[in-house]
């Protein structure tokens, strides 16, 4: 075996052949000219590429090898580490994309000689890019380190030439990001375009710092700059955000290696605009030798606030009238421990905004994260200045305000699943704008208010937006009230006739007005004498999902995979969608996954009419047959599509019997805190299609039953809380 060749791991085989991970393992124990591993562990061995590669070529169950997956396989295998061989693939990338004819020259000559001639070239064009100082980010290098990686530098040059050299960069740096999740702490694409927009960093020559880059997410997501400034304390992200925004952006790019608050690689940097997404919740910042540092003009930050020492970086990173948005816990906005910097922000109207974003929007994506906006005061203002905004004409003003906004209830219960980035980002832009303008804003209740300064400034100086926002009133008053309670109880009377008759429970079949589904009785009668169907099914032979999907009766796919280019035109339907009976509610990111870009990753799992979703997780309580409002959507993360052939499988029989408890049971997993299902082992009788739509008729009454249940149910906890908030602040009278 040739030295250096690129290893694969038996997730990376499944990948290539587009199978799961069980069919590598009895791969290995059935086929004795599987490759043999070459390193890993006994536990998670590795192979070596190219005779995995040709192994299942010649069993037929590979074509080729996708070109993407090739090169992230030898980005993997580099002996140099995946970190080092993407940003030698940056620097190549970089290349063929400012200098594309040098490339192919360089590219035309032997191996050996493409290494010793690279360090001189790609240096040419990092000096381009990044400036000549020696302690900029990323270097060039050298002949030595190259010759065992130039097969995947010749490879990212080839996918350059498929995908563009950026895109190409950003799928191998989202899946670099995607196999480290622990690593590093990611900023959602949504949070980062709303951060930009708040900054009004659109202008064509605007300047930007962000001190905390991580992989570069908020930077990217500004759309026009005339330089963007960039520091991070890991070397390696450090590198990948530099090729990353230099790949994206005609801009001068400047990113820097380095603990930004102990040895701060920009000290005279005066910026238009801070994004910035500090780590959390860090005691050693460097409170003790930093406590006579020019930068807490607003106070010494107390050893628990590094948050507030970030703030105050940004702030003496900015020029005068300059903004900066930072990403904050909430604890930050009450914590006793940093009143008095809070307080003087306040003051001295540094601080001009605090916003509650729902939970969801950024990890840690349980907590609803706060963003706050600060703009350095003018040096003639006095301090206390309303706006200090270019345009602002409010001046100085006798009683400064802040703005306070919560977009708390625009999250629909589920994660960053059911988050409404849409609605987020025109609620904080529609209580922003005109208060950036005027230093004031109209008052919308439980939504947004600005809130005078003087009243702000009481012991706590607690700015949480929650606790200064009057309650929301109920839209419309009483009127929209007794709207409310009659669709509830036109509903609820729906209910009633949807209510199912079960067969053997007493006198319920003549219920006054229950006409729902009766045909329990009619399926057991019309087998005769014998009993009810149901009776009769344990005797039945069975068969699995499984069983259905090896004979082509069914098609299984999994979700949560794939871009916005992947054809789907009906948003992305998640597990909240399926286990609440709503609309699609998720969304597909354009080329972003989790804070970065995925590049041309797979297409998604498109629903069709008739699909039968099933979630992998909650112990298969809920199964959802496609109808034509959900068609179209994208199949979203741990759910299952069964899509059956109409002429062999009735989707509401499938649908019934996997609700059933027993089948779940036997189907299930315990192995971790969540139960998981195994599709493939829920269990269906083998039945004539004439008796699979009798039982379907059945099912697909339930669940017309079910779906009553539930809108009954958030209509009477509308009107019930409708009536506490109105008899509460007076809007609906005794």
């Amino acid at each position: 075996m040739p030295e250096n060749m690129p290893e694969v791991t038996a997730a990376g085989i499944a990948r290539l052949a587009g199978v799961g991970r069980a069919a590598v393992s009895n791969w290995r124990r059935r086929h004795a000219d599987f490759p043999k591993p070459v390193g890993g562990t006994e536990a998670s061995p590795s192979f070596a590429l190219g005779e995995v590669e040709l192994w299942l070529r010649d069993q037929g169950k590979l074509a080729e090898v996708p070109l993407r997956e090739r090169v992230w396989q030898q980005v993997l295998g580099d002996p140099a580490g995946s970190a080092t061989a993407l940003a030698r693939a940056g620097c190549v990338l970089l290349l063929v994309r400012e200098r594309h004819r040098h490339w192919l020259e360089l590219a035309a000559a032997t191996d050996e000689r493409l290494a010793q001639l690279l360090p001189s070239a790609v240096g040419d064009v990092l000096t381009a890019r990044f400036g000549a100082e020696p302690e900029r980010a990323v270097h060039p290098p050298g002949a030595e380190e190259l010759l065992p990686s130039v097969a995947l530098l010749r490879g990212v040059a080839e996918l350059a030439a498929e995908l563009g050299a950026g895109q190409a960069f950003e799928f191998l740096l989202g899946r670099y990001l995607d196999a480290n999740p622990r690593q590093y702490t990611l900023t959602p694409p949504e949070a980062a375009t709303l951060m930009a927009a708040v900054a009004d960093a659109s202008a064509g020559d605007v300047t930007v710092l962000d001190p905390a880059s991580g992989a570069g997410t908020l930077l990217r997501a500004v759309p026009r700059a005339g330089a963007l400034y960039a520091q991070d304390a890991s070397p390696e992200l450090a590198a990948l955000t530099g090729l990353r925004l230099a790949l994206h952006t005609g801009a001068e790019v400047r990113v820097r290696a380095g603990d930004t608050l102990r040895a701060d690689a920009f000290p005279r940097l005066a910026v238009d605009a801070v994004l910035c997404h500090p780590p959390f919740n860090e005691r050693n910042w460097g409170h003790d030798e930093l406590a006579y540092d020019p930068r807490w003009e607003y106070g010494f930050p107390a050893r628990t606030e590094s948050e507030l020492a970030w703030v105050q970086h940004a702030l003496a990173r900015l020029r005068p009238g300059g903004t900066a948005v930072l990403l904050m816990p909430p604890a930050v906005a009450s914590r006793r421990s940093g009143r008095r910097v809070r307080a003087d922000l306040l003051r001295r109207g540094a601080l001009r905004a605090v916003i509650a974003l729902p939970a969801g929007a950024a990890p840690p994506y349980g907590v609803p994260l706060h963003l706050w906006v600060l703009r350095k005061p003018d040096a003639g203002s006095g301090g206390g200045g309303a706006g200090g905004a270019a345009g602002a004409g409010t001046g100085t003003r006798l009683s400064p305000e802040l703005l306070l906004v919560d977009t708390a209830e625009l999250s629909q219960g589920g994660g960053r699943d059911g988050l409404d980035w849409e609605a987020v980002h025109s609620t904080v832009l529609d209580a922003w704008g005109p208060f950036d303008r005027h230093g004031t804003a109209e008052e919308r209740p439980g939504v947004s208010r600005a809130v005078p300064v003087i009243d702000l400034l009481d012991d706590d100086v607690d700015l949480a937006p929650a606790r200064h926002l009057p309650p929301p009133a109920a839209e419309g008053g009483v009127a929209e009230l007794g709207r409310v309670r009659e669709s509830l109880t036109e509903t609820l009377r729906r209910t009633v006739e949807l209510t199912p008759a079960v067969n053997g429970l007493e006198g319920i079949a003549g219920v006054p007005g229950v006409a729902g589904i009766k045909g329990v009785e009619g399926l057991a009668a019309s087998r005769g004498s014998g009993g009810s169907e149901g009776a009769t099914i344990a005797a039945r032979r069975l068969t699995t999902v499984g069983e259905l999907v090896r004979a082509g009766a069914l098609e299984l796919h999994a979700g949560g995979s794939g871009t916005a280019h992947g054809g789907a035109s009906g948003g992305v339907l998640t597990e909240h969608d399926v286990f609440t009976g709503g609309p699609p509610s998720g969304t597909l990111p354009d080329g972003h996954s989790h804070g970065h870009s995925s590049g041309q990753a797979e297409e998604p799992v498109v629903v069709r009419t008739g699909d039968v979703i099933v979630p992998v997780l909650g112990g298969g309580s809920a199964v959802r047959v496609v109808d034509e409002t959900t068609a179209g959507a994208a199949l979203g993360r741990n759910l299952q599509l069964l899509r059956p052939d109409p002429a062999v499988l009735d989707p509401w029989f499938l649908t019934g019997f996997l609700r059933g408890t027993a089948n779940n049971r036997q189907a299930s997993s315990y192995a971790s805190t969540a139960t998981r299902l195994d599709v493939r082992r829920l269990q269906l009788p083998r039945i004539p299609l004439e008796d699979q739509r009798r039982y379907g008729e059945l099912f697909h009454g339930l669940a017309a039953f079910e779906g009553a249940l539930r809108l009954a149910g958030r209509q009477g906890e509308q009107l019930v809380q409708g009536l506490y908030d109105g008899l509460t602040d007076g809007t609906v009278p005794m």
